[in-house]
């Protein structure tokens, strides 16, 4: 395909800008360009054309199956962006008075409402821009709690072995040192290795339940009383929260700090670097430690509240991204007080995928899963030379966006397999025998496995030069650019 200043011709435009007769700003001599920009020149149809095809040659829930494992890419219902470009809601200043914008603080504080409920938990902060600020934003609610209590020795914070990549991030970032706990054979916490951590330097537990694994944790309230038997507190991580909406509560589960996904569980459009949500919800004790503002009600009216001395601060410009609480706003009114039917059909599907392919993959841990699971092609690896990676880029060749591979760490040649609950039951049987057929030309015809993906319009690239020499702009210099960033 060329690049679309290949297509470009002398002379060919979309359109002209009207001449308005208007005095020129004048430009600073040191900042006036001494050539025209190099913009490409093409007419309005080819400009469509051209995007289009390239967005044709992406992956996306809207053109196919999309199991990323621990990233639930469901489907967005489109009337939310109806919702969501609504001129009261699409063209509200983020620095409008609060009088002057009672319907978007009324949704708000009614989706503060809603998620306190959801989590089991009574006051919640809007503010975090995706899960990884709400993490952090979790953990500096706990150093602020610590501090305020004068137990300034307590900075280790203690995660699971399967815990997402951004737990140890935020522990860092947030101050605190860090300490792994294993996992046992059944996929729960090891008890026996949790109680020899937990002491009076630990602030605290992050813990995803579900796990990674897709496994709900069977001894959760043992290990929120070892935590708080020695005065520390235990954060949710909401990233696999699609599992039990509706089912079970973290605060009931004994969780203090409880995280969001919105772009995840509440539907957003989920990836390409945003925008998400990650809302976060705490105790009643944590409450005055929120970032500021929260918004409240007073009687029949709602407002930012500013006066909170013992806030940790702001976390994010203005009270969070407003677009997101619109559309979760509007996929929860949805569904209603049948919610949970969200989290009923999640895990109807993945347990579904789960008992048709663990014949032919290996399955690390043989028990019912929560909203995802994970497979092993280890087996394939041992037998036939076939790695996780040569499933998943076969999977492509069959139309379907790979699961998550080599993801969680503590299981080898992983495929890490999330249906979500948007997915009929022909859609996954498409997956069922994509992986199965797969499985089988493993033993039959390992090569083309190991070359794959064969009909993508970039085949099997080599990663790691990929990382180190990126080729991230048009040379219009060199001759035979074009071909040098096609062939890379």
């Amino acid at each position: 395909m060329e690049l679309i200043f290949e297509k470009s011709q002398p002379g060919r435009r979309a359109g002209r800008v009207p001449s308005y007769d208007l005095p020129v700003p004048e430009i600073p001599a040191e900042l006036r360009r001494e050539t025209p920009p190099r913009l490409p020149e093409v007419p309005e149809n080819e400009i469509v054309r051209h995007f289009t095809e390239l967005a044709d040659r992406n992956f996306g829930i809207d053109t196919g199956f999309y199991p990323l494992g621990s990233c639930t890419m469901k489907y967005n219902p489109r009337v939310n962006e109806r919702v969501v470009g609504l001129p009261g809601f699409r063209d509200l200043h983020p620095l409008q008075e609060d009088e002057g914008a009672q319907g978007a603080l009324e949704l708000m504080w009614e989706l503060q409402e809603i998620l306190a409920e959801v989590a089991g938990l009574p006051a919640v902060t809007l503010q975090p821009a995706a899960g990884s600020q709400g993490e952090l934003t979790g953990l500096m609610l706990m150093r602020a709690a610590f501090a305020d209590r004068g137990e300034h020795g307590r900075n280790v914070i203690i995660t699971a072995d399967t815990a997402h990549g951004t737990n140890p991030a935020s522990v860092t970032m947030a101050g605190f040192e860090l300490a792994k706990v294993a996992t046992t054979d059944r996929g729960n916490l090891d008890l026996d290795d949790l109680r020899g951590k937990v002491d009076d330097r630990t602030a605290g537990l992050m813990l995803t339940n579900p796990s990674t694994l897709g496994l709900f944790d069977e001894g959760i309230e043992e290990v929120a009383e070892v935590f708080h038997s020695r005065g520390a507190l235990l954060y949710y991580d909401g990233a696999n929260l699609n599992a039990v909406v509706g089912r079970s509560r973290p605060g009931d589960m004994g969780f203090d700090i409880v995280h969001y996904n919105l772009h995840k569980t509440f539907s957003q459009p989920h990836g390409g670097g945003g925008p998400g949500g990650g809302p976060v919800a705490v105790r009643a004790e944590l409450e005055p430690f929120l970032p500021a503002p929260v918004v409240v009600r007073d009687g029949d009216a709602f407002r930012l509240d500013h006066d909170r001395p013992r806030s940790i601060g702001r976390v994010r410009g203005f009270a969070g991204p407003f677009g997101v609480f619109v559309r979760s706003y509007a996929f929860m009114r949805a569904y209603g007080a049948a919610l949970r039917e969200m989290s009923d059909a999640a895990v109807l599907n993945a347990n579904y995928l789960l008992a048709r392919l663990k014949d032919v993959y290996d399955l690390p841990y043989d028990r019912l899963c929560m909203h995802e699971f994970v497979l092993s092609a280890r087996s394939l690896k041992r037998e036939h030379g076939v790695t996780a990676l040569d499933v998943a880029k076969r999977l492509m060749d069959h139309g379907i966006h790979p699961p998550t591979i080599y993801f969680p760490l503590v299981v080898s040649e992983a495929l890490m397999i999330e249906p979500t609950e948007t997915e009929t039951k022909e859609r996954l049987d498409e997956f069922v025998d994509a992986m199965r057929s797969i499985a089988a030309e493993a033993a039959t015809d390992p090569e083309t496995l190991k070359g794959a993906p064969h009909t993508r319009p970039v085949r099997r690239l080599d990663e790691v030069k990929a990382a180190k020499e990126p080729v991230v702009r048009y040379a219009f210099e060199q001759p035979g650019a074009a071909a040098t960033i096609e062939s890379r």
